[in-house]
């Protein structure tokens, strides 16, 4: 690749390599300056507009998935799972009510935040949500992305928690167009984090009923062609060539597809956060391209991720009211 047209990836992991921040969350941009207006469009809420350290302080993790829906459901599951109380006449409130992009709510020490579909848009949230957490002041966050994907080679209904993103062409980095240069940032996670996590899957009786495997994601930026599939509106090859190829990534580790996180991963460690990626198979890739369960059954598979995170914060957070 011309130089001229891109950074190596040795140079942007020497540049970016996976510090995890201790006490408050510093933000790496050295031009948002403290004091000065800061507006988290995407989300409605400003540094100036919002006392964001009395709403946001006690925040010590970050759940990010796809569905507002969804979203909304965990919310009131970690209400119950962590014993939380709302005032009489009141209940969850979508504090990014002001935009129509993504759902935002708070339950206690925790966000859970929809992100949308793709990495355009997990990019967007990504980038604000950082940026409240440090106006807001907060220390040893954990990021989590709970979502669906398509398996390879494994039941559909069984959870991966991802050990390595990697791209369409198998490479384990997010590039960007910055500037007129292709820059390559690393996709690395916390690997001690997706091991506790395993280990809570293999043991606690509330995560049994399904298989959990630790492996590779690749995350494509198409959900058709760039997952070889034979039923979008284009397809320029032979069923052949898409079972060759998902057998291909199949042998080299993939164990699911979806579209985020490549960039979960590599903003995670940009911006020095513990972060793992927990998603549900709807459906085996080597046996067919579309998710034909019955919803209520697709209903119950997109619990699993939950149920996985919310135990691993109950149990950090002690089991205790908050």
């Amino acid at each position: 690749m011309d130089e001229e047209k891109s950074i190596p990836i040795k140079i942007q992991e020497q540049m970016n390599q996976y510090v995890l921040q201790q006490g408050k969350l510093q933000l790496r941009n050295p031009h948002i300056k403290q004091g000065h207006d800061d507006i988290l469009y995407h989300i409605a809420l400003g540094n100036k507009t919002h006392d964001l350290e009395r709403m946001f302080q006690d925040v010590k993790f970050v759940c990010l998935g796809g569905s507002p829906n969804r979203m909304h459901q965990f919310a009131e599951y970690l209400m119950s799972e962590l014993d939380i109380e709302v005032p009489a006449g009141l209940g969850l409130t979508n504090i990014a009510c002001g935009s129509d992009r993504y759902v935002l709510y708070k339950v206690g020490p925790v966000l859970s935040v929809s992100h949308g579909m793709g990495i355009p848009s997990l990019s967007i949230l990504f980038h604000e949500l950082v940026k409240l957490l440090h106006h807001a002041g907060c220390s040893d966050v954990t990021f989590f992305r709970l979502g669906t994907s398509g398996g390879l080679g494994i039941e559909p209904g069984s959870l991966v928690i991802t050990e390595e993103a990697v791209n369409g062409l198998l490479q384990p980095y997010m590039e960007v167009a910055t500037l007129g240069k292709l820059v390559q940032h690393p996709s690395r996670l916390d690997s001690e984090l997706a091991q506790q996590l395993l280990a809570l899957a293999q043991t606690e009786p509330q995560c049994q009923g399904h298989s959990t495997y630790l492996g590779k994601t690749m995350c494509t930026l198409d959900f058709y062609e760039g997952q070889a599939r034979l039923d979008g509106a284009f397809c320029d090859y032979q069923p052949e060539d898409k079972m060759a190829f998902l057998k291909r990534i199949h042998n080299h580790g993939i164990r699911n597809i979806e579209m985020e996180s490549l960039c979960f991963a590599s903003y995670c460690q940009r911006a020095g956060v513990k972060g793992a990626v927990v998603c549900v198979t709807l459906l085996d890739r080597l046996k067919g391209d579309q998710v034909s369960s019955p919803h209520n059954i697709l209903e119950d598979w997109q619990r699993r991720p939950q149920r996985l995170v919310a135990l691993y914060i109950k149990q950090h957070l002690g089991g205790k009211k908050q």
